[in-house]
């Protein structure tokens, strides 16, 4: 769906069904450079199963409009604004890479607000290769075939998909050509207050992670997990960055088994 807020066209992706406010809400963030898409098993399974969804892509993202949100913290005040022009109290948070770090810090600000958190494929930081950061800058193309070679894994990069008749590196690499990769990655960079904020965690967390993460390495992931109080699901899977396009089934079982049985 589509919202007029604060001087720009957001789109919202709702999982397929019209949103309901009155049901349990699950909100789905994206990461660099990509958007709504990167969630589609996952948001159609809740809208279709007694939830709603909301899936936003971010300003300046796809099909929304305005400017991009040019740090962590930013993007986190956007979240909380735009669930309170929804009229929404509770919600849990879902975020992938850059979009973890957002509910991590969203969660930190409001944590009254938020029923439970998951975090996928992150750390507290998510240090940016210098490389990858100046091509983002200067050659968009080759930052993003830089990030397609990284942010898969192996079978990936052999056409492997688990979501019939779809290819998701080729797909990831289309959106993220179109979308302010420079500045999500400049923001993932700057942000350096993760730890601080995962140690004053109090909603249920659940985080998931690839073993051969080359975007978000695998130990950042487990320092993290040593600074959330609450932690109560931690699964490492054997796939790269994109975990929720790589292992999509597996991502939407694990989130599934953890956020309903908190509604």
């Amino acid at each position: 769906m589509y919202l007029e807020f604060q001087q720009a066209r957001i789109y919202l992706g709702t999982g397929g069904k019209v949103f309901n406010a009155q049901l349990p809400t699950v909100v789905f963030l994206h990461g660099s450079g990509m958007d709504h898409r990167a969630w589609q098993l996952q948001t159609r399974w809740f809208a279709f199963h007694g939830f709603s969804v909301l899936a936003p892509d971010f300003p300046a993202h796809s099909l929304s409009t305005g400017q991009a949100l040019a740090s962590i913290e930013a993007a986190s005040i956007w979240v909380w604004d735009l669930l309170d022009h929804l009229q929404l109290d509770t919600v849990s948070l879902v975020g992938h890479s850059q979009g973890a770090l957002v509910a991590l810090a969203a969660a930190t600000a409001q944590p009254q607000r938020v029923r439970s958190l998951s975090l996928i494929a992150t750390g507290a930081a998510i240090p940016v290769n210098d490389q990858l950061l100046n091509l983002a800058h200067h050659n968009k193309t080759a930052a993003v075939a830089a990030m397609l070679n990284w942010g898969f894994g192996e079978a990936y990069q052999f056409g492997c998909s688990q979501m019939p008749g779809l290819a998701p590196l080729a797909i990831a690499g289309q959106i993220m050509q179109q979308n302010p990769l420079a500045i999500d990655l400049s923001a993932c960079q700057a942000y350096q207050q993760g730890e601080q904020a995962a140690k004053q965690i109090t909603a249920p967390t659940q985080l998931i992670f690839g073993k051969y993460d080359r975007m978000t390495p695998l130990k950042a992931g487990q320092a993290l997990a040593g600074c959330l109080p609450n932690l109560q699901s931690h699964t490492e899977l054997s796939a790269g960055h994109m975990l929720t396009l790589e292992e999509p089934a597996t991502c939407l079982q694990l989130l599934r088994a953890f956020i309903q049985p908190l509604t």
